[in-house]
């Protein structure tokens, strides 16, 4: 069965990132989809220090949730992030986890699918969006698209439930994964093989 992990970017466990997650997880259970809600707390999330241990250890240094779902990645075949919208960017807890676990994870988010889901008050939510989506783009991810931008609109959980268009979004959105998901399972059932790449070149703008 193929599984999701959804992380929960929100300071607020239950609030309106929560409940925009939990529309699409639900679609994504009535369609056979095993999920994971990952929910990163309230406490300060160390931010990435450049040490570069992890090229050493395959761990990060500071030893949280970063490394759990390190330690797990191969258990998903997709990643969906939700972040309400700080000064019209995600939740700075959020983007200090997702850099760690991102860098340290080293190339093992490849092939598997990503979406990012936002919630505002009113704006900011298409360049929180891009921000997030940045993290799949540059990782030889698969992003998942839906009818409109992944983002519901509420300043409470019950508002969000009002926002008809941002909910149903949330269920297209679940129910794309799913078929891509099974799209790529029955792939690698018959045989079709991942992309093989070449080896990376990095460059700067002197060199």
């Amino acid at each position: 069965m193929n599984k999701v992990l959804l992380i929960n970017g929100s300071p607020h466990e239950h609030g309106c990132t929560f409940t925009a997650l939990s529309e699409v997880a639900d679609t994504l259970s009535k369609n056979g989809v095993e999920t994971e809600m990952l929910y990163l707390g309230q406490k300060p999330v160390a931010g990435c220090i450049a040490c570069r241990c992890c090229y050493q250890t395959g761990k990060c240094v500071f030893d949280d949730k970063v490394n759990e779902i390190n330690r797990r990645i191969d258990e998903f075949d997709a990643v969906i992030v939700g972040s309400p919208v700080y000064y019209a960017g995600p939740a700075g807890q959020l983007c200090a986890f997702l850099d760690r676990l991102f860098y340290s994870s080293r190339g093992r988010m490849a092939g598997k699918l990503a979406a990012a889901v936002v919630s505002c008050r009113r704006g900011g939510a298409t360049a929180t969006f891009d921000r997030l989506n940045k993290y799949f783009t540059i990782s030889n991810m698969y992003v998942v698209g839906s009818q409109y931008w992944n983002q519901v609109h509420g300043n409470t959980p019950e508002e969000v439930k009002q926002d008809a268009e941002g909910l149903q979004t949330m269920r297209t959105l679940g129910q794309n994964m799913a078929w891509m998901l099974e799209n790529r399972a029955a792939g690698m059932r018959s045989g079709v093989k991942a992309p093989e790449y070449e080896a990376k070149v990095n460059t700067n703008f002197i060199r």
